[in-house]
This record gives structure tokens, C-alpha cells and sequence, in this order.
């Protein structure tokens, strides 16, 4: 218990500062008193709740609803707060200079000015557009499907795949999921790209199997030309809840894999498949999963045994972190990387292009989207589901189609 009393402080503290500094610029702005008694019960009652649920949190029952709505409510609360901090701290500076100024200018120390209205004003409407994209985001934004379409072209690629096309998706984490008439309509859009092939790059459960029982009957009518094809992600091995013994992890890991098989997927553990045309081919690998610092199950040498460097691959890799690391110095040529994983932290602001910003950016250097260097590519999709916060702000579901074009 000691070692969490610092952080635990730490945290009290900032956040009495951060109710403080809000609870002014409410103050200045209205002098409603219910309006002031509403903000702070709310306020109150939203880290009670939240740290009640979080504090509880019993690892052996894996993500509940009620998580994802703590973690909801404190992020909904709490980011419009920073931005009123960040207003309202500004003037507090530029009021200091002044002071400064003053007491240099005349030798006498006077007091602060007031706050002034119109500046909490500005802060309290800047606050308020990340507040209604939070509620936005969780009520909707995890459904708000994107359908992004590449056309990639490669001097290499087989003429016979000319046109090949592929609709790639990621992370669906089943464990999050509500709402089944939103799911079924991703899941009909997918089918609506009428790809040649559908590639699902892992995370498709949050931590045990049983988190699927409720979608297999709508993720099995996924469908695609010429075959569909799966890896493992980081959430499928179930490593991040705590186990009554060793062996149910292991039991719940193969359910995991079996799942795959029941929706009708190819799940390819460190392994490879060739894909023919008028008796050209392509190689498709899947390996285990790989990510820096963590987990790195997957074996991208026992996945290509048998490949050659002048032959045309397409890897499913679930982190990107391991096209970053490995895939993309390997000798062996990979000419487009398929991955997922960040998310692109469900959060961030995306102008398409023109701009593109997610905290996910300073832990990964491939976080959303198509990247390309020395004429390898690779795709980081944003995910099909969610995972710890139940919505999606900026950073929309992703349904990937890809077009291979011989160059």
C-alpha cells in the first residue's frame, strides 16, 4: 500500500488544483449558486464513482462495462478541465507580469485583478468542444465507420494480381461491444467492399474467449473472394488478467485460436500461405504477436521459411512497433506490412490530408494510416472496435481497402 501513497497524493493534489481553477471560472461567470452546487456534485461524484469502480477492479473478470464507463466519465470530465486550466493559467501569468511590472515601475506591490468574465467565457467555450466530442464519441463515434481506400502500386507485384484487391481490419475486441445492430452494419459494410481477399490483424477478444459468444453469429458472415486470413494480437493471449490457475489461461488461449476457425478464418501462427493466379503467385505471412518492450511471441523467420527475398509478401504483423524494429531492415523484402494495435488512441484530430494528431503519436512512430519508406509499405489500421474507453473522439473505426497495381 505504501508504494502507491506518492502517486495516490500526487494525484489528490492535482486534482484539487484542477477543481479549483475550473470551479473559478464557473464562479465568474455565473452567479447561480445551483448551478455552482450542480458542477460540484457532479464533479464529486464522478471521482467517487470512478475510483470506487477502479480501486475494485478485480483482474480475474477481465474489462467490465463498468470500467469502460469510469474511464469514460473520468476522461469526459477531466480533458475540457485542462483546457480551462490552460486558459485560466495563462492569464494568471500575464497578471503576474503585470503586478511585476508595476512593482517595478513604482517600488509598490498592488494587488491582483480580478478574474476577468470575459476570459473564463473563452475558456469554459473552449472546454466545451472537447466535452460534447467526448459524448459524441461515446455514444456514437465508435460506430462512425470509415472506409479507406489505397491504391498501391509495386514493380514487383505479379501481373496476374494486377487489380488484387484487399480489405484489411483490426482489433475488434468483442468484449467491448453493446450494441449488435451497429456491429452488424460494420460488419455489412466490410462486405459491401466485395474485396478479393479480408485480413484481420488480431485483438479479436479483450482478454477471454467466452467475449465472442454473443457476435460469432455475426462475424461469421464476413465473406471476401479468395479466402480470409488472421493473426493473434497482444489482447488474445490473455495476459492481462489475472488467472485462477495456469492451465485456464492456456485453455481460454486456444479457445481464442478456435474462434478463428468457427467465423472461418485462416489463422496463421508464424506461418505462410501462397496465393495463386494464372499460375503466378504472392506470399501472405501472419506471425505471432511482436511488439517492443513486450510480448514478442511472433517469429517472423519460422513465419518465411521457404520464402524467397524476389518473391512478392504481404505480412500481417499485429504491432507496428515490429515493422519498425525488424520488418523493415529485413533482407528478405516486405513489400506491404498489415498492422493495427494503437488504435490511433481513440483520440485525436484528423483533417484528411491536411493534419493528423493523436497522443498515440509519441509512443508509436507508425500509429494510423499508410506509411512508406524505401519502397516498403506499411498500413496501421485504427481498429474495429474499442478498448478501455468506450468511444471514439476524431479517431474513427477503420475498414481498410487496399489495391495492389503492377507498376
Amino acid at each position: 500500500m505504501s508504494r502507491w501513497l506518492l502517486p495516490l497524493l500526487i494525484l489528490t493534489i492535482l486534482i484539487i488544483v484542477v477543481e479549483i481553477y475550473t470551479f473559478q471560472a464557473v464562479k465568474t461567470v455565473s452567479k447561480n449558486k445551483l448551478l455552482r452546487f450542480f458542477f460540484l456534485t457532479a464533479s464529486i461524484g464522478i471521482y467517487i464513482y470512478s475510483f470506487i469502480v477502479l480501486i475494485t477492479y478485480d483482474r480475474s473478470n477481465g474489462q467490465t462495462p463498468e470500467f469502460q464507463m469510469a474511464m469514460g466519465l473520468l476522461l469526459t470530465a477531466s480533458i475540457p478541465k485542462l483546457v480551462v486550466i490552460f486558459v485560466l493559467f495563462g492569464e494568471d501569468l500575464y497578471r503576474g507580469v503585470l503586478k511585476l511590472i508595476s512593482a517595478i515601475s513604482s517600488g509598490e506591490t498592488e494587488s491582483l485583478a480580478g478574474r476577468r468574465k470575459f476570459i473564463s467565457q473563452i475558456a469554459l467555450g473552449l472546454a466545451a468542444i472537447p466535452f460534447v466530442s467526448f459524448i459524441y464519441g461515446i455514444v456514437q463515434g465508435k460506430y462512425n465507420y470509415k472506409v479507406l481506400k489505397y491504391q498501391l502500386t509495386f514493380k514487383d507485384l505479379p501481373a496476374a494480381f494486377d487489380g488484387f484487391t484487399i480489405t484489411q481490419i483490426s482489433d475488434i475486441h468483442s468484449g467491448s461491444f453493446t450494441n449488435k445492430e451497429k456491429i452488424q452494419y460494420g460488419v455489412d459494410l466490410i462486405n459491401q467492399q466485395n474485396s478479393d481477399m479480408l485480413l484481420f490483424t488480431g485483438d479479436i477478444v479483450n482478454n477471454k474467449a467466452d467475449e465472442m459468444d454473443n457476435w460469432m453469429d455475426v462475424f461469421d458472415k464476413l465473406s471476401a473472394k479468395e479466402g480470409k486470413y488472421s493473426i493473434l494480437g497482444n489482447h488474445d493471449y490473455g495476459d492481462y488478467m489475472d488467472w485462477e490457475n495456469p492451465q485456464d489461461k492456456i485453455d481460454n488461449f486456444q479457445k481464442v485460436k478456435d474462434i478463428h476457425e468457427k467465423i472461418g478464418f485462416d489463422l496463421l501462427l508464424d506461418e505462410h500461405r501462397y496465393l495463386e493466379r494464372d499460375g503466378q503467385k504472392i506470399a501472405l505471412l501472419g506471425v505471432e504477436n511482436w511488439g517492443k518492450g513486450f510480448n514478442q511471441a511472433g517469429d517472423l523467420q519460422r513465419a518465411a521459411a521457404g520464402i524467397h527475398k524476389e518473391d512478392f509478401k504481404i505480412l500481417m504483423s499485429h504491432d507496428p512497433s515490429h515493422w519498425e524494429e525488424k520488418v523493415k531492415k529485413d533482407p528478405l523484402n516486405y513489400q506491404l506490412t498489415l498492422s493495427g494495435h494503437t488504435h490511433g488512441l481513440q483520440m485525436g484530430i484528423e483533417i484528411p490530408g491536411w493534419f493528423k494528431w493523436s497522443p498515440s503519436q509519441y509512443v508509436y512512430k507508425q500509429w494510423a494510416g499508410l506509411y512508406e519508406e524505401g519502397g516498403r509499405f506499411i498500413n496501421v489500421n485504427r481498429g474495429f472496435g474499442y478498448h478501455a474507453f468506450p468511444g471514439r473522439v476524431g479517431i474513427w473505426p477503420e475498414i481498410t481497402v487496399i489495391e495492389l497495381k503492377k507498376g
